[in-house]
């Protein structure tokens, strides 16, 4: 099977260009996770972006936190070529897959978009339980993610309202059959189990802060 970082490292180039087609709440699902960085109630000095992809997300977080140091993370070198096309020198750049050792905290705030659900669910647990350990005290943690329904019937509702709202964006067949084929790499959880094993992992406060269909924003802070 292709690994899911060679998929996106094949469309990295035209990768920015289709997302607003394909991600149809776009502006509230990332504008409410750069929001939540508020969550933490200080001044945030160190950012880790994990599964960064081309730097859209840390960008934002560039623009709203320009005091703060940026680290990229990504296991696709064209995704993070990309990044830094965008952000120079403004970021540090790690090649790493999202299993690997986190880099060396405390952060004062993990982000990630749309990369944590290629995780098997176990690997997504760890990484939560990750997180946490990395971040400083009153760190937080915020995830906008791809989810899944609670049960089949909301699944089968969701792919079909993502299929629709695609094309009214201006999917093209191609674009939307990429997508497809990027998806087949997916294992999505629902917004519950998120927050469960956020709060397993250590988390005092852990909420979903935006949900439209299979799109979410969950955050959680370390407590302080």
């Amino acid at each position: 099977m292709t690994d899911a970082a060679d998929l996106f490292d094949a469309h990295a180039s035209r990768y920015e260009a289709e997302r607003r087609r394909l991600i149809p709440p776009y502006d509230a699902f990332y504008s409410t996770a750069i929001a939540a960085l508020g969550l933490s109630g200080r001044r945030l000095h160190r950012i880790l972006d994990l599964g960064a992809g081309t730097g859209l997300v840390a960008q934002m977080v560039a623009d709203e936190h320009p005091q703060a140091n940026l680290t990229l993370l990504d296991a696709a070198p064209a995704m993070l070529a990309e990044a830094r096309a965008l952000l120079g020198e403004r970021a540090e750049y790690i090649t790493a897959n999202l299993t690997s050792p986190l880099p060396d905290g405390p952060w004062d705030a993990v982000v990630s978009a749309l990369a944590i659900h290629h995780l098997d669910d176990r690997d997504k647990s760890d990484l939560f339980c990750r997180i946490h350990a990395a971040l400083a005290p009153g760190g937080i943690f915020v995830n906008a993610e791809q989810v899944a329904g609670p049960t089949a019937l909301f699944d089968d509702a969701y792919a079909l309202w993502h299929a629709r709202r695609a094309q009214e964006l201006g999917a093209t067949d191609a674009q939307w059959g990429a997508s497809q084929t990027r998806m087949r790499q997916d294992r999505t959880a629902s917004v519950e189990r998120h927050l469960a094993w956020l709060r397993e992992a250590g988390f005092a406060d852990a909420d979903c802060l935006f949900k439209d269909h299979n799109f979410a924003v969950v955050a959680a802070r370390r407590a302080g």
